[in-house]
């Protein structure tokens, strides 16, 4: 189980402080939503705002991209420190090269799907990947609420995983909060995007603690805690 802050959600007028403060709350990802404001309707983070992160932190950067044109990226972002690099299974039949270059670069590999996407399309790549991300709102700002009806998707691919004996991971994105983490975890996620739920606590350790404590709870089916976060 891996928590992954979503930087989306952190202050921009200083990033370096916030990096700091989710390197030290024990996540083990720090999630980077990289938009062109094509694929999706926003704009956010370029490769120079990795590579002046990377020295800040050891965190795993897992770098999503949410781009029109993911292949003028990938080696801008790999060489920026991307540890992860994740691409739309939308993009159709640029996948597959998409998939190669990424490992080529020797990063890690990961597959997102937006929500209206029908979850058969992802079938073909998941013995090439090692993450799969399940969009669990339309992809494009962040705050928004949790889409219960992905959580299907996320089952069938568990459902799958455990079938043909892969290896990859399941994270969630999106909405993902005290709550809905919970349901998320029961269906088969492994790694949790959160940014306003863990970003926008003033101890963000205690707030990292609590997401953890409750998804293990889920994953184990026991009652799921509720401690107060002290000094948030």
């Amino acid at each position: 189980m891996i928590i992954a802050p979503s930087l989306l959600a952190a202050k921009y007028a200083g990033l370096a402080g916030e990096v700091a403060r989710a390197s030290r709350s024990g996540a083990e990802w720090l999630h980077l939503d990289i938009m062109d404001g094509h694929f999706v309707p926003n704009i956010s983070f370029g490769p120079g705002v990795v590579r002046a992160l990377r020295p800040l932190t050891k965190m795993f950067f897992d770098v999503h991209l949410m781009c029109s044109k993911p292949e003028i990226l990938l080696e801008p972002f790999a060489s920026a420190g991307a540890d992860q690099i994740t691409v739309h299974v939308e993009l159709g039949e640029r996948v597959s090269p998409l998939i190669w270059k990424i490992r080529s670069l020797g990063r890690k590999v990961g597959l997102a799907i937006n929500p209206p996407t029908a979850i058969s399309t992802v079938r073909p790549y998941l013995d090439k990947v090692d993450n799969l991300l399940v969009m669990t709102v339309n992809p494009g700002f962040g705050g928004q609420e949790f889409i219960y009806e992905t959580l299907p998707k996320v089952q069938q691919a568990a459902a799958w995983r455990r079938e043909r004996g892969f290896d990859f991971r399941i994270t969630v994105d999106g909405g993902v909060n005290f709550k809905t983490a919970a349901e998320c975890a029961r269906a088969g996620a492994d790694v949790f995007v959160s940014g306003t739920t863990l970003f926008g606590q003033r101890n963000f350790k205690a707030a990292v603690q609590k997401l953890r404590k409750i998804v293990t709870a889920a994953r184990t089916r026991q009652p799921v805690p509720a401690p107060a976060l002290a000094g948030a």
